[in-house]
């Protein structure tokens, strides 16, 4: 039985579009065992994972390289026979080289020559998406199974629920399944040129709670002020567990959803994955790269001429591309998406 060990990303959202590599990895070598090396904060995702079996804290940031720390950890990892870098850097490569790991598979990248031994060129127009580049580390060097059959990509991420896990979450909140529920996802890690309006989130509040809906608010404690922003516009009529609940609580509740409302953020390709109906709204940046992966998902965008710019902030300052995306357009997309 072979031992496989994956570098992860740090991003809530690539992580989730990894699994589909670890599932052709399983479909490759059904006996292998996977662990994932990952930081602490995008470990929840691949506990969700049935693929992995051991999940593994990167405890080294985005700071300084560490080096003689980074020699240390890796020599106390277990042996691995191949390693899998995802991200693009040189100190993610480091390890598996430091550890010995004798295949090190990745694409090529900053200065990691040498740190690699299976070294892969990119071709980014016959990889698109973020969700193949990861899945074609998978293949052998030279073959493209990925795409037999027209199928892009060969599996969709797919992330699974402990009942009793989401039951204790359930309690822990005091949230009840006696009406459905609808799941606003209103932040943005990457900055406001990806966020819808906090108005425009408020109006469809009111209009799914007047079909007898109660809408939750998910987000980390950083989210916690668009999320109040909300609730004076809507009256208070949301539950708000931005800033309460850990990344593992919010899956468990977020599978709990009927449909879902998200921004173009690592909660989006979780509820993706999570095969829920949803509405994905796309401002300063593009599907074309890394779009919610399920049929039930209905992605939205103006198409306007100046986007996507992929910036924090609006250069033109007028932030069209999502506080012209109005409320009955977002509502008419969760409509169909249930219909999926």
């Amino acid at each position: 039985m072979s031992r496989i060990l994956i570098v992860a990303p740090s991003w809530v959202g690539d992580a989730v579009l990894s699994q589909p590599m670890l599932a052709r990895l399983k479909q490759q070598e059904p006996e292998a065992q996977i662990d994932v090396l990952a930081p602490p904060w995008v470990l929840p995702v691949y506990r969700r994972m049935p693929e992995v079996a051991e999940t593994i804290a990167n405890p080294f940031g985005h700071g300084a390289l560490r080096l003689g720390d980074r020699r240390r950890f890796a020599k106390a990892l277990p042996a691995y026979d191949h390693a899998l870098v995802l991200p693009n850097s040189i100190k993610s490569a480091l390890i598996p080289w430091h550890a010995g790991i004798a295949l090190r598979t990745g694409f090529r990248g900053e200065y990691r020559f040498g740190l690699l031994n299976d070294v892969r060129i990119l071709d980014e127009k016959a990889l698109p998406l973020m969700v193949e580049r990861f899945a074609a580390l998978a293949e052998k060097m030279g073959t493209d199974p990925i795409f037999e059959k027209g199928v892009r990509p060969l599996f969709f991420p797919r992330l699974a629920i402990d009942a009793a896990q989401r039951d204790a979450a359930l309690a822990k909140y005091g949230l009840a399944l006696d009406r459905p529920v609808a799941a606003f996802c209103p932040g943005a890690e990457y900055g406001p040129a990806k966020r819808w309006p906090a108005r425009h989130f408020a109006a469809l509040a009111r209009t799914l709670s007047g079909r007898g809906m109660q809408v939750w608010l998910f987000g980390s404690a950083k989210d916690s002020a668009i999320a109040d922003e909300i609730q004076s516009g809507c009256g208070r009529l949301c539950t708000d567990l931005t800033g309460m609940t850990s990344l593992d609580e919010a899956i468990d509740l977020l599978s709990c959803a009927g449909e879902v409302v998200s921004n173009d953020s690592g909660l989006m390709h979780v509820a993706a994955a999570l095969d829920l109906p949803m509405a994905a709204l796309f401002g300063s940046s593009s599907p074309r790269f890394t779009p919610p992966l399920s049929p039930r998902a209905k992605v939205i965008s103006l198409e306007l001429e100046c986007s996507p710019c992929f910036k924090r902030e609006c250069p033109l300052g007028h932030f069209d591309c999502l506080n012209k995306l109005e409320p009955g357009r977002v509502l008419s997309a969760l409509d169909a998406a249930r219909e999926l």
